[in-house]
Parts: C-alpha cells; structure tokens; sequence
C-alpha cells in the first residue's frame, strides 16, 4: 500500500509560479507510471501531466510549455512545477501512482490563480 499526500498549492497572482509536490510513503520507482490530474469546479477530472518509469513524459495540451513534470526516486517524490499560471489553471490538483492493475491517490491541494 502506497499513500500519496500532495502540497504546494496555494493562492498565486495570473503568470506566476508554483511547484507541487507529491510525497509516496513507499517506493514509486516501481510505478510503471505517475501522473498529476487537476479537477476544477463543476468539471470533470483531467489529467494534466505524466511520467512513466523510463522517465517519458507527456502533457496535456493546455498545459505544454508551461508545467513541468519530474520525479525523484530517490526521495520517493513526484513534482510539478508549474510557470505562466492562468486563472483557468485553478482546480484541486491531486497526484496518482499506477502499477499494473493498482491505483493510489493523494487527497489534492488547491491551486488558485487570482488577481
């Protein structure tokens, strides 16, 4: 069993910055892929960036160029650094880990972008 808690988030000004961390109280270099979802009022949940094991990364559109996804092993941590925030960035951002037919999730942090 692998418990993620997520923190970082918070209130940021429209194009600044933010970095999110996702702590796994186990190994995730067994996961054969991490990924960081964001869930905005009245919306469904989306998946905004990944990481598989290999270190490949992938980004949804709306978020390319700007956010950042990294991983270290060795402190068991998932990260977003997120740059040129917009207002319609704001949601509750929650990380995943998923190894074979398992899921974990951690219970989100806010991310709202306000002037």
């Amino acid at each position: 069993q692998v418990q993620l808690v997520e923190s970082g988030g918070g209130l940021v000004q429209p194009g600044g910055s933010l970095r999110l961390s996702c702590a796994a109280s186990g190994s995730i270099s067994s996961m054969n892929v991490l990924r960081w979802y964001r869930q905005a009022p009245g919306k469904q949940r989306e998946m905004v960036a990944g990481i598989t094991r290999g270190g490949i990364t992938n980004y949804a559109d709306s978020v390319k160029g700007r956010f950042t996804i990294s991983r270290d092993n060795a402190k068991n941590t998932l990260y977003l650094q997120m740059n040129s925030l917009k207002p319609e960035d704001t949601a509750v951002y929650y990380c995943g880990a998923f190894l074979e037919l398992k899921s974990y999730w951690g219970q989100g942090t806010q991310v709202t972008v306000s002037s």
